[in-house]
């Protein structure tokens, strides 16, 4: 009766999962349907969860709009989405791991307090601080300038807490060891510590890169030559309900770089979840 009940829990858990993973993954899927719609169909009420005529039509329209419109090649674009994108993440991983050592293994006044701010800040989005984000970058004349995308994102208050909790896991008697071996703070965190923290460095990876891939620059970039790849389709398919397509087309084209990213390292984000609590 024991591994009856067990079984139906199982069971019960495993259709829960599964319809909610169905929720979860049905945007994505209705995302490359519609970038495959040809625009006849893309208006049909109510709307088909496929398509009858699949065309590469929307892809072909994109590019297309954009080699036109344009008033730098297509390639500065992506070059700009890629350049911001790898160096946040990298800078972000540089900072939260760094903070994460001292906050998770280090004693100094205040640190209880400035635990308690970081969790508090989980809670804001990013929007919230827009105005005063533009206002610091008019002030430091950084505006116009790669900075202004680039600073806000290094530091993020869930990379540094997932990176607190995974580095709270490591034992103090690997810190004491390095210490009698002569090893300072500096190297015990970058030689000892990080190299242990995989998991949770894929995850930063995964988030900074993916708030960084779909960060709209219209609110700090205005020369043409700075502009993101996402603010550029963002302005392109705002022009009007006859670019619908292209606007299907440049969501699955912009949805793709994190998406496979996500995919390879996915172990290390449920590892590194379980870890911190948040799945729980």
């Amino acid at each position: 009766m024991r591994m009856s009940n067990r079984k139906k829990g199982n069971i019960i858990i495993f259709l829960f999962l599964t319809v909610l993973g169905t929720f979860m993954i049905l945007p994505i899927y209705l995302a490359f349907v519609m970038s495959f719609k040809p625009v006849e169909e893309l208006f049909v009420f109510p709307p088909k969860l496929y398509t009858l005529n699949p065309t590469f039509r929307n892809f072909s329209d994109m590019f297309e709009e954009l080699s036109k419109s344009l008033k730098v090649p297509f390639s500065r674009y992506i070059f700009n989405s890629v350049f911001v994108s790898i160096t946040a993440t990298l800078l972000q991983c540089i900072t939260s791991s760094m903070g994460a050592f001292v906050l998770a293994k280090c004693n100094f006044p205040a640190k209880k307090i400035i635990n308690k701010i970081i969790v508090i800040a989980l809670l804001y989005q990013s929007n919230v601080i827009y105005i005063m984000q533009y206002i610091v970058m008019s002030k430091l004349n950084m505006i116009n300038t790669y900075w202004a995308l680039i600073l806000p994102l290094i530091s993020s208050p869930m990379s540094l807490f997932l990176m607190k909790q995974s580095i709270s896991q490591m034992p103090d008697s690997v810190i004491e060891a390095g210490k009698i071996d002569g090893a300072n703070l500096f190297r015990i965190c970058w030689q000892i510590i990080i190299p242990n923290q995989k998991p949770a460095l894929m995850t930063v990876i995964i988030f900074a890169f993916q708030s960084s891939w779909n960060m709209q620059s219209g609110s700090f970039i205005y020369k043409e030559n700075l502009k993101t790849l996402p603010t550029v389709i963002q302005q392109i398919t705002a022009s009007g309900i006859s670019k619908t397509g292209i606007s299907a087309a440049g969501s699955v084209f912009i949805l793709l770089p994190p998406l496979i990213i996500f995919i390879a390292v996915r172990k290390n984000v449920v590892e590194t979840m379980a870890h911190s609590g948040i799945s729980g």
